[in-house]
């Protein structure tokens, strides 16, 4: 009996230990925050999942008096087993990577649920009741399993803050040494990771330029990128600065202070934690209200939130390539071929200047505008600017377009996706007319209370931009079918699967050379 006891136990931990590591990588996915990470635990309805449902029910029964201890021990056995090979064979698009907070958090759990089975055996151990209580208890913590990653997250915020605070003040040691360097803010609902792309191969035509990597644009991030990669011969760094919240913009710029600022976009985007769109225009405003007097701010004036709001404290100029009636600077004679885009930049001054690149589509365009101005303004010459302009590589899953040998063409916009750059992307998809345009989508997310609405006028654009709309998995369904059905004179044929390897493998099916395929944004595993 004892050693069936300790095979119970040891598979009760194991499961947990994999359910533990679960839950930290989707509290990491929602920024180690404790109330974005609530939201996904109610929408997901993880809390009251089959897994936790049956193994609370198995724990309940092994606890009853009425059941025999062998039986008990079978169940808390047979459970754990199901448990391990379900949490093991699960693949998930950003696994949890395991950095020195994560490791901090996961031995916080697991010393809470070492109190807990522990405290729980000498308990029972004190009481005379029967041996499989550890077991039993390991199962119990299984299933709450949310409350403890939530709980070690805030027992650890005075740790964290601590060691944050000091990489900032490194950070900010590292900034102060360099007084020369010339450090520009980008931020926006979108665009603004390939607008620091493409300003970063533009003004190398002249300087050392530094940019902060990958998705680093949050506080951290930034410090990370100083302390990291922030070399003293730099010239220039450019920061990309997200915000999921009011003051995270306005914290990146108490740290860094850019002299130059751009605004790519405010937009329907991240609604669920802003609300309103008047809250997400005052954040993205924040590093143009932080920057100095002699400070140059560039916005972009194609969307109404950034052209109704006046700029007072620093020199500001504006951009357009569709509404450019109160535009400085303008993009004009756009034309798109296979083998890119050619567009026209029109100055304050009036001068032309021709530009070609390989990037496609109206929003990268709007990107390359507001890199241009910044590099003309900064002394970059113009046959330089052209020569970099046409030779910028595309952003990966950012409107990027390619070849298969095959012969079908693929544009991939998976990265995120927007009312804006959908409509954009979808433009594009429907000037593609050699074969069949498929759309394959999850739709679009964190929209507050637009989500619906907003899917569904994304269905009604795709109606007549697409052959062929693969809509995955059932978060955004409901609301692009029925916009698809909206139109009388659709010409998309609807088919719904699941998964994305599901959607693979239907294209697998149907495609032929000549054909289209837009993968327009890629949920992660936060959403079903």
């Amino acid at each position: 009996m004892l050693a069936c006891n300790i095979i119970a136990i040891a598979l009760a931990v194991i499961a947990l230990i994999f359910e533990f590591r679960r839950q930290l990588m989707m509290l990491q996915q929602n920024s180690y925050r404790n109330e974005r990470y609530k939201r996904w635990l109610t929408a997901s309805q993880d809390s009251t999942s089959v897994m936790r449902l049956v193994t609370g029910a198995v724990a309940l029964a092994a606890m009853s008096t009425l059941t025999d201890l062998l039986v008990s021990l079978s169940l808390v056995t047979i459970v754990s087993v199901v448990n391990i090979f379900s949490l093991a064979g699960k693949k998930y698009k950003k696994p949890l990577v395991m950095t020195r907070r994560a490791t901090r958090i996961f031995t916080t759990m697991s010393v809470l649920a070492a109190i807990v089975i522990g405290g729980t055996v000498t308990w029972c151990a004190v009481g005379g009741y029967p041996l499989d209580s550890a077991a039993v208890a390991a199962l119990l913590v299984f299933c709450f399993s949310q409350s403890f990653t939530m709980l070690a997250n805030w027992l650890l915020k005075p740790v964290e803050a601590h060691i944050n605070q000091k990489f900032y003040d490194d950070a900010q040691r590292i900034l102060r040494s360099m007084p020369d360097l010339k450090i520009i803010g980008i931020t926006g609902s979108y665009g603004k990771t390939s607008t620091k792309h493409y300003l970063n191969r533009i003004l190398s035509e002249k300087f050392d330029v530094m940019m902060t990597p990958g998705s680093f644009n949050t506080t951290m991030g930034v410090i990370r990128t100083v302390r990291e990669y922030l070399k003293p011969y730099n010239e220039v760094f450019i920061v990309e600065m997200g915000a999921k919240q009011p003051g995270d913009i306005k914290e990146i710029c108490d740290l860094v202070h850019p002299t130059v600022g751009i605004i790519t976009a405010v937009g329907e985007q991240h609604l669920e934690s802003f609300k309103t769109i008047e809250n997400v225009q005052r954040t993205k405003f924040e590093l143009i209200d932080s920057l100095p007097a002699d400070g140059l701010a560039i916005v972009n004036d194609d969307f109404p939130f950034v052209a109704n709001r006046r700029v007072d404290n620093a020199e500001c100029v504006r951009y357009a390539v569709s509404a450019t009636d109160a535009s400085d600077y303008r993009a004009e004679e756009i034309s798109y071929s296979p083998r890119g885009t050619s567009f026209t930049v029109v100055t304050p001054d009036g001068d032309c200047i021709p530009f070609s690149t390989h990037l496609v589509g109206e929003c990268n365009v709007s990107n390359l505008l507001a890199a241009i101005i910044v590099a003309l303004r900064m002394g970059v010459a113009v046959e330089k600017i052209q020569y970099a302009v046409s030779n910028i590589e595309q952003v990966e899953h950012r409107l990027n377009m390619k070849r298969t040998a095959g012969g079908v063409t693929i544009i991939d916009d998976a990265f995120n996706s927007n009312p804006t750059g959908s409509k954009m992307a979808l433009d594009v998809l429907k000037m593609m007319t050699g074969g069949r345009r498929i759309i394959v989508t999850p739709g679009m997310i964190e929209l507050g209370d637009r989500q619906a609405e907003l899917n569904e006028a994304f269905g009604r654009a795709i109606a007549t931009s697409a052959d062929i709309a693969i809509v995955v998995g059932e978060y955004n369904r409901e609301a692009i079918v029925a916009g698809i059905e909206s139109v009388n004179d659709r010409i998309a044929k609807i088919h719904k699967v699941n998964t994305f390897n599901e959607a693979q493998q239907l294209l697998a099916t149907m495609l032929k050379a000549g054909d289209t395929i837009l993968y327009e944004n890629d949920l992660p595993d936060t959403f079903k």
